[in-house]
């Protein structure tokens, strides 16, 4: 008891710890564009925690008799720890922080950083501090709170990296509609690293964000008692801004990634065209409008076997890229609109056809709604793979049994909880639940016995999905949930609804009237 006491406090500690941070960073509000402040303070939280990482193995080195060695690059970097001339270390911008060319002197540490480590170029702001033209004491302000956070305390607690994730959520949820594309929500990234279990060999991201996917993934694998040496990482992000904070992102986690040698639109300038990936994790703009040109990409060979897909939409341009880079065995999960499982709309109809006939699709679950801070509209998980086969591994997957021609439905839309006035979440049992599911769907031993579930989950046979128009919507299949029988007798529930219903007309007419009277009252009669 005394140590959940304990676990507790700590936990409110930390949120009370991100949410004075995050407030001092609200400060910045009206000197900069809510679009840009997220680069000013997470670009300071990443040179505060490198900072940190190299000034406590220049202590080691010390401590262990090299004091003659901390000044050489390769005894940082075999460590995996960044080196940092003194001008780009945090003590020497905390100490300048009240000075007027404090600005200056973060462009030239982040420049210093970037020119000294290869693994982080093109990752951190050029010029951006003096560009923005910060009001001093307001930044001086920022740099004392960061300078609060400890971030080699305690390795196990992430402290930075909850940090950053916390900012990066809230930044999104500020940004509101529109804004936030740099960021899935957390729960989801878990259930589709849950679904898919990436164990082993490489993990793609097409349109990357600020890396989460692969985050969770990591998370995923030493959760796991994996090793994340065994896992490689591959994606790609068109805004170049985003690119920097995955970069910064993954940097921040000790997570080597290969994004391509430039921010990139993935449709145009493909960053891994020889790419084969085991599993692949995306959540791509959705709807995304005149992503190529009538005349562009008409007979790109990612489509190979399909109809081009439609300029007006580039949902499909995504699923048939996704398909065209997954490894005979690998499975993709992603994230898409709900208009995805129904559209007939230019071809979209045909080619979502073509691919239930040639059996990829393996799961699809439909999301509840609020999940998402940049957007209302109802999403789903698509699940695709190219092999549904009876399959074994060497990694920690168990088992898959042979499921060609069926695919699972999964109706969550009554799962997960409000954290807040407008937004929901889905909850570990949730997540659990779900991928348990599928996992016993696949035929893994160790999560028991499939049933379908009415309203809930429902094995389905191609010829199902067949009759009903090559829809993928679960509702469709998993019909309604089962409704308890609560014991009571129809005649006397009916006659006690009833009652209810006729005292309700009564008061509705009194209010009426009592309405009408205040009218008349202010001389607004008939």
């Amino acid at each position: 008891m005394a140590k959940r006491t304990e676990k507790s406090t700590a936990n409110k500690k930390q949120r009370s710890f991100e949410q004075t941070l995050w407030d001092t960073a609200d400060k910045l509000r009206g000197s900069v564009e809510s679009s840009e402040y997220k680069h000013v303070v997470l670009s300071l939280i990443f040179l505060k925690f490198i900072s940190d990482k190299f000034e406590e193995r220049r202590q080691e080195l010390i401590a262990e008799g090299h004091g003659n060695y901390v000044d050489m690059v390769d005894f940082y970097t075999m460590k995996n720890v960044f080196y940092l001339p003194e001008e780009s270390r945090w003590e020497f911008i905390s100490k300048n922080a009240k000075q007027d060319d404090i600005a200056v002197k973060i462009d030239t540490a982040l420049h210093t950083v970037e020119k000294n480590n290869k693994s982080l170029r093109g990752a951190l702001p050029d010029n951006y501090f003096s560009r923005l033209g910060l009001d001093v004491s307001k930044l001086a302000a920022l740099i004392d709170s960061i300078n609060n956070i400890d971030t080699v305390e305690d390795n196990e607690t992430d402290v930075v990296g909850r940090v950053y994730e916390y900012f990066l959520g809230k930044f999104a949820a500020t940004e509101g509609k529109g804004g936030g594309e740099f960021y899935t929500p957390k729960c989801v990234v878990k259930l589709i690293a849950e679904m898919i279990e990436p164990y082993y060999g490489k993990i793609y991201d097409p349109c990357c964000g600020s890396g989460g996917m692969f985050v969770q993934s990591v998370k995923f694998v030493e959760n796991h008692r994996g090793n994340k040496k065994d896992i490689s990482i591959y994606g790609q992000e068109q805004t170049g801004t985003t690119y920097k904070l995955a970069k910064m992102n993954l940097a921040i986690r000790g997570i080597s990634a290969n994004l391509g040698e430039v921010p990139a639109d993935t449709f145009f300038k493909d960053q891994h065209p020889d790419l084969k990936a085991d599993f692949i994790m995306a959540n791509p703009p959705f709807n995304l409008k005149e992503w190529r040109g009538p005349d562009e990409l008409t007979n790109d060979p990612r489509w190979s076997g399909y109809d081009a897909p439609p300029t007006g939409n580039a949902n499909f341009g995504w699923i048939l890229h996704m398909v065209s880079k997954l490894s005979e065995n690998g499975v993709a999960g992603f994230v898409l609109a709900n208009g995805s499982m129904s559209t007939n709309t230019k071809g979209e109809g045909e080619i979502r056809k073509k691919m239930i006939e040639n059996d990829l699709v393996d799961c699809m679950i439909a999301l509840p709604g609020q999940l998402f801070y940049t957007t209302q509209i109802p999403v789903c998980l698509w699940f695709l793979t190219k092999n549904k086969k009876e399959q074994h591994f060497h990694d920690d997957r168990k088992s898959f049994r042979n499921r060609q021609g069926e695919t699972l439905f999964i109706d969550a839309r009554n799962m997960g909880s409000m954290i807040s006035r407008v937004h929901k979440d889905l909850t570990e049992e949730d997540i659990a639940e779900i991928a348990r599911t599928y996992h016993a769907w696949r035929g893994e031993a160790k999560d028991g016995v499939y049933e379908d579930v009415p309203g809930f989950c429902k094995a389905t046979r191609l010829e199902e999905i067949k009759a009903n128009d090559y829809v993928l919507t679960p509702g469709r299949y998993v019909g309604a949930a089962e409704v308890g029988d609560d014991g009571e007798v129809f005649e006397v529930k009916m006659r006690e609804l009833s009652q209810t219903l006729y005292r309700q007309m009564a008061e509705s007419k009194e209010l009426d009237s009592v309405i009408k009277r205040n009218l008349e009252g202010l001389g607004y009669g008939k």
